[in-house]
């Protein structure tokens, strides 16, 4: 088998979560695994390449950011972060935003 052929079965990781979450999570939390998906169109790029979310749980999103000065920033746009996600979601999900210094992984 080339490698062609391997990638032609990939399968998104969110589509995984989603299935294995739904056997043991709460239907609020399997349908948050979304967020990875929406986010980058949610923020807009400049603050995507400076902070992804990481965790979420009890209508908390944790997100990690890559530096001080961007959670200073980021504090300022929470709510409206926070509109824009849940709009994007279909659902009041998101109740609160943590940030924290962390990895930002593509």
């Amino acid at each position: 088998m080339d490698k062609k052929d391997k990638n032609s079965k990939l399968i998104h990781i969110s589509d995984i979560l989603i299935s294995a979450l739904g056997k043991y999570r709460p239907a609020m939390d399997t349908k948050m695994t979304r967020i990875w998906d929406i986010w980058d169109g949610a923020v807009g790029k400049p603050i995507a390449m400076n902070a992804k979310p990481e965790s979420f749980k009890d209508g908390i999103l944790i997100v990690n950011v890559s530096s001080s000065a961007w959670i200073h920033q980021l504090k300022f746009l929470e709510k409206e972060m926070i509109l824009t996600i849940n709009r994007q979601l279909d659902d009041q999900l998101v109740k609160q935003l943590r940030f924290k210094i962390g990895k930002i992984l593509s």
